[in-house]
């Protein structure tokens, strides 16, 4: 049983993302960038309530802002997704996660090191440049279920 409901479409849009966001990071980094992707679509709370496919995720507008840089900025975003990305895209769908993205609601790529806190939810590690962060635990149980 998938981890959420998905359409050809929405593999292609999370391929596509993972692709753009994290590329240069290669399978494991694409994979970890989808997993946020799908917790944010399962997350029923903070910046993420009512929020239940791929598409809103994607798509969310916060702060006058696209959640995302590569769907405002990014031409990788709207390039086609390949086989390899599509492929990544339905292993994190169906059931993939790992740590330090396994709960993780927010990553980010800093100039520096990374900060122990991100708007005052934790680090949970750190893969290549992304830094890792969940949701304080008492803020926002779904995260935490499967």
């Amino acid at each position: 049983m998938p981890r959420v409901a998905y359409t050809n479409h929405d593999v292609n849009l999370i391929a596509r993302m993972m692709r753009a966001e994290a590329v240069g990071e290669g399978r494991l980094g694409m994979l970890m960038v989808g997993n946020v992707i799908v917790n944010r679509a399962r997350a029923d709370c903070l910046d993420f309530q009512d929020l239940r496919s791929i598409r809103e995720v994607v798509f969310q507008v916060q702060g006058g802002n696209y959640s995302f840089e590569a769907v405002q900025k990014g031409s990788l975003f709207y390039s086609p997704a390949r086989g390899v990305e599509k492929k990544l895209a339905r292993e994190v769908l169906k059931y993939w996660r790992k740590h330090p993205a396994k709960f993780a609601l927010w990553y980010f790529n800093p100039s520096g090191e990374c900060p122990p806190t991100w708007y005052g939810q934790p680090l949970t590690g750190q893969y290549k440049q992304h830094c890792y962060y969940e949701p304080i635990a008492n803020t926002c149980e779904s995260a935490y279920r499967y």
